[in-house]
Order: C-alpha cells, then structure tokens, then sequence
C-alpha cells in the first residue's frame, strides 16, 4: 500500500483516531477503578480507624488504655502489613498495634496533607519493611484526657496495587485487542469502499490495451456520473480522431489532384520551365505527404485503446524481404514472445520496422536478427519495449551514425534508396515518445535499437 493512497490515508487516518480514542478510554477506566479501589481501601481503614477510637478508654489512672481487639487478626501478627497507633499529641507514652513491634509509624507526610471535612488525613508512608502504607488518620479528644489524642490505622497497599495492575493488564489488553480489531474491520471496509475505484483502473487498462472501448458495468453512485463522464471523454476522443482522419484524407486529396494536373502540365513543356514546374511539384507532394504522414502518426500514437501485436508483424516483413533478397540468401531470424504487443497503430509499426530490417538486409552478408524484449524503462506511466535490428555487414563508424540518422543522408550511393528510412523511423518514435539508437552489433555490423511503448498485454 503506498503512502500517497487513499487507502493509506483512511485506513492512517481512522487508525490514528481509534488509537487516540481507546488510550484514552483505558487511562479513563484505570482512572475510575483506581479511584474505585482506593475509596474502598479507605472506607475499610476508616472502619476500623472508628473501631479503635470506641474501644479507647481512659482508666482511673488517667491514662489511654484499649478495652478489646479489633476483628483484623493481622494487627497481631509482627510486620504483617496492618497497624494501628495511638499517639498522644503531648510528650506521652503511646500504644501501638502488636504487628508494630518495637516500631512506630512515620506519620510525617502528614503534614502535607489537609484534613477532610470530617478531620481525616489519608496519605502513603513506608512501613517498617519498607512496605508502601495506606494511613487513615485522625485526632480526637477523649473525655476526661487533656490532650488531643492521634488514632492512625495503616494497611498494606501492595494487594491494592496489585488489584489495579490486573485490571489495567486486562483493560490495555482488550483495548490492544479491540485496536487490531478495528483495524482489520477498517482495512476490509476500505478495500470493499474502494473496489469500484480498482475497477475503474482494470477498465481503463482493458479500454488502453484495446481489449474495450468504454466502462463497463454497474458503478456505485458516487462513481457512476465519472465513469459516464470517460465514456462521453472516449467516444468524443474517438471522433475527434475520425474527423481529422477524414480531414487529412480530404487534404491529400484535394492537394495531389491540383499537382498531379500541374506535373502533367510540366511533362508537356520541354525546357527550364517545365523542369522547375515538375522539381517544384514534386518537392511539394514529398513535403505534403511528410506532413500529412506526422499528423496521422501524432493523432495515432495518442489514441486509447490502440494495441498492435509485434510478432505476426515483424513475421510478415521478415517473410517479404527474404523473398526481396533470396538471391543474396539473406536469413532473417526473428525472437520475439507472443503476447508482446506495441501500444499504437499496425501502419506505424510496419514503417519502423520495415524500414529498420530493409536496412539491414541491404547491409547484411548473410544474418539479419531481430530480438523483441522489455526495455525496462518506464516514461510518463509507460512501459516500453526494445526491438534490436542487428546485421553481419561492414557496420557503421560510431562518428557517422548521427549523419546517418538526418534527412536524406546517405553515406553509400551504392545502394538502393533514398536516405530517408532512419529519419522516417526517429520521427515516428519521437510521435510515440520512443527513440532509435544505432550501435555495435554482436553480429558485427550495426544494430538499430528502436524503443517503444508497450501495450498491456506484454509480459
């Protein structure tokens, strides 16, 4: 999944906000329970904080005394965690619970505490183990005693701590396992929202290979008034094509009959008139047919849904100029896969190629080869393929294949031609955002590299 997507974003999106959204219910539950928790610890101390304070007696003696035990059996017990003391404010003896033993408790962060609205404290302090103390505290006055007397019970709070540990154990693991949930539930729904967008796409590589001409199918609403809007996009392309096709045959038409009048006018008039007339006319229906040929090939080479198999086409050349040059014995091997296909017009791919492989056999001692693969290069969302020319002739020296490649150039009046093949084959794939590169051959004489794009249906 790409990180520009659509999917990425919603999915990040919603997942970001889930996450936020159930932390923050865990921290709020675990604030609750905890809150919870310690209300109930407390209430329980302040139980037995009151129970100490009703069976506190001052005897005859004038001194504190405790009348009967509380129900805590481990207030007896040495060090068990639970602890009472009495302590009077003035320098006077104070009582203790027997698990204190020889101990008192620290009760000096009390002082940072302020007393409830009924004069308790509740504070943390270290127990004689060192042992993390929950302390109620209050002070009262006895009847018949001087001095304000200190009650504080303290219990262990570890059971507590470990009572909130596993319920935020158990809650942050059902909010992870809600999270994974959601997210699963999110990556399904997004994949099943946006399906109708992943058709679109398969539609329009069907439309692009030339295996359809429009969207097919039924759209969800949302996507329904675009996929009409590429269909009336497609069918007004296809027109506008048609239109300049019959536009650029009227043109040939109209202009050539007026030449071919005027050429046989010339014929008819020996001399430099005539000779300028007949030079003139047919530069001018060489220019016309130049340019009346790039409108087409530039109107073609953008068109969707053009897709032209390259096999039966390089088969049908290869078998025409063996035939051309069966006296020389000319041999044209062709490696080309089956379901490679190029992405444009059947006219054009026969003038490239045509061209390239009549050059070759031109030049050739005896093997001409011809080799169709990926090019592995990609441009403007395009994949392209490479069809390599290669002959066994002289080749080219590397400082004359430019010239070789311009208009009209030719570097061996010996042979046949006119010079304009090469330069016929660089524009036609500069019109489909191609090139032609001419190189060594491992034949030994001069491979022509020629790149164009590919259709969908190349491997």
């Amino acid at each position: 999944m790409r990180r520009d997507s659509l999917a990425f974003r919603l999915i990040a999106g919603a997942a970001l906000w889930s996450a936020i959204a159930l932390l923050a219910g865990g921290l709020i539950l675990s604030a609750i329970f905890r809150s919870s928790v310690e209300r109930s610890f407390d209430g329980r101390l302040n139980v037995l904080l009151h129970s100490l304070i009703a069976t506190t007696e001052i005897n005859e003696r004038g001194e504190i005394e405790r009348g009967r035990g509380l129900s805590e059996t481990r207030f007896d017990l040495a060090y068990s965690g639970w602890y009472w003391q009495i302590w009077p404010v003035a320098q006077r003896p104070a009582l203790r619970s027997r698990s204190l033993f020889d101990q008192s408790l620290d009760l000096s962060p009390a002082e940072k505490v302020n007393r409830n609205e009924v004069g308790l404290k509740v504070f943390d302090t270290v127990g004689p183990e060192d042992q993390p103390l929950r302390v109620v505290e209050r002070r009262v006055t006895l009847p018949g005693y001087d001095v304000p007397v200190s009650f504080a019970v303290a219990a262990d709070r570890s059971e507590m701590n470990e009572e909130i540990q596993s319920f935020n154990t158990w809650v942050f693991g059902s909010m992870a396992a809600m999270g994974v949930g959601l997210l699963i539930a999110l990556l399904i729904q997004v994949r099943y929202g946006l399906r109708p967008l992943e058709r679109v796409r398969k539609a329009l590589a069907e439309i692009r290979s030339g295996r359809a001409t429009k969207l097919e199918g039924e759209f969800p609403a949302e996507i329904e008034p675009l996929a009409e809007e590429l269909n009336g996009l497609l069918e007004g392309n296809r027109e506008v094509l048609e239109r300049a096709r019959t536009h650029v045959g009227n043109l040939a038409h109209a202009l050539k009959t007026p030449l071919s009048v005027l050429t046989n006018e010339a014929r008819s008039h020996d001399g430099p008139f005539g000779e300028t007339v007949r030079r003139t006319t047919m530069q001018m229906r060489e220019q016309i047919d130049r340019h009346l040929a790039r409108a087409r090939m530039a109107a073609s080479a953008n068109v969707l849904g053009a897709n032209t198999p390259v096999k039966p086409v390089l088969k049908r050349i290869a078998n025409a100029l063996e035939r051309i040059h069966a006296e020389r014995g000319i041999a044209i091997e062709i490696d080309c896969a089956d379901e490679t296909g190029f992405r444009g017009e059947a006219q054009d791919l026969e003038e490239v190629a045509g061209n390239l492989i009549d050059n070759a056999c031109k030049w050739a001692e005896e093997n001409v080869r011809v080799t169709v693969t990926a090019a592995g290069i990609e441009r403007r969302n395009r994949t392209y393929i490479l069809i390599a020319v290669e002959d066994d002739g002289p080749g080219l020296p590397e400082e004359a294949r430019k010239t070789a490649l311009k208009r009209g150039a030719r570097l061996d009046e010996s042979k046949p031609g006119s010079g304009l093949g090469l330069s016929i084959v660089t524009e036609i794939a500069e019109l489909y955002g191609g090139e032609l590169k001419l190189e060594t051959s491992s034949l030994g004489g001069l491979k022509a590299a020629l790149y164009l794009p590919a259709s969908a249906t190349t491997a």
